[in-house]
């Protein structure tokens, strides 16, 4: 099968925030499946991209929800002109290419979906397809990836202990301020300062949350506010934009990060 559809081309950009890229590479070697959880937008996704890219394999990505069925997963039959076809999901094409298959927001699927990946996550590797009667040995190069945001977890959405413990885990944060400074300015060409300040101001909505504010600002929100700006939109109207309109319609949250906006750019 051809998985140059599947393989990324050019080196995402990554900015190791400690020892995830040498502790991923040796999960891969052996090939464990990994859990990386953290809030959102904070690079679980670039990270797994990336690693995908420097371990040169190819990544297919699910973007799991609420209404995702293990057909969806695993396959199904199709009806065509001349009768039904198999085609298989996405999970069972990395299972037989040997790609790293990455469950986004895992805990968004449900929990009867999820337990379909548990024959591939342990010593048997195996993926069955009980629709078409086959049971797929996985490709020694495959590799299972989920992530989640543990600040989202309610006893609706959970995973199983059962699950859970199937996977080795990286935490991920958002970077520490110096450090995100220099991803926002790397990332998007904005100058160390402008960077700064972005970043300033997402430590105050950050210190918010628990406190009127279910997340903080993320990275990526970051990102879009840099762009902004660098598309010429004023500082302070891509702040509003990017960081506070799209976090929260609470008039005294929103009255808060605006105020610390205009200081910021005052």
């Amino acid at each position: 099968m051809n998985t140059e559809q599947y393989t990324i081309q050019t080196e995402p950009y990554y900015q190791s925030q400690g020892r995830e890229v040498a502790l991923y590479e040796a999960a891969y070697a052996a090939r464990l499946p990994v859990m990386v959880k953290g809030p959102t937008g904070c690079g679980k996704s670039r990270f797994v991209e990336y690693m995908a890219w420097k371990l040169k394999r190819p990544l297919i990505t699910v973007a799991c929800n609420e209404d995702m069925t293990a057909s969806d997963l695993v396959g199904r039959y199709l009806l065509d002109a001349n009768g039904t076809r198999w085609l298989d999901g996405p999970l069972t094409t990395a299972a037989r290419i040997g790609a790293i298959c990455y469950l986004d927001e895992i805990v968004e699927a449900r929990q009867d979906t999820t337990v379909v990946i548990h024959p591939l996550t342990d010593h048997r590797r195996v993926l069955p397809l009980d629709k078409k009667g086959e049971l797929i040995a996985a490709h020694p190069d495959f590799q299972l990836v989920i992530s989640y945001n543990p600040g989202y977890q309610s006893l609706m959405k959970e995973l199983k202990q059962s699950t859970k413990q199937r996977f080795v885990g990286f935490d991920f944060d958002y970077p520490e301020a110096e450090l995100e400074t220099l991803i926002l300015a790397k990332e998007t060409g904005l100058d160390a300062a402008m960077a700064g300040r972005l970043v300033k101001i997402a430590g105050v909505a950050r210190n918010l949350k628990g406190h009127g504010l279910d997340e903080g600002i993320s990275t990526r929100l970051l990102v879009y506010a840099a762009t902004l700006i660098k598309h010429g939109v004023a500082a302070q109207d891509a702040c509003r934009m990017a960081l506070v309109r799209p976090l929260t319609d609470d008039a005294d949250i929103r009255e808060t990060l605006d105020h610390a906006i205009d200081s910021t750019f005052a």
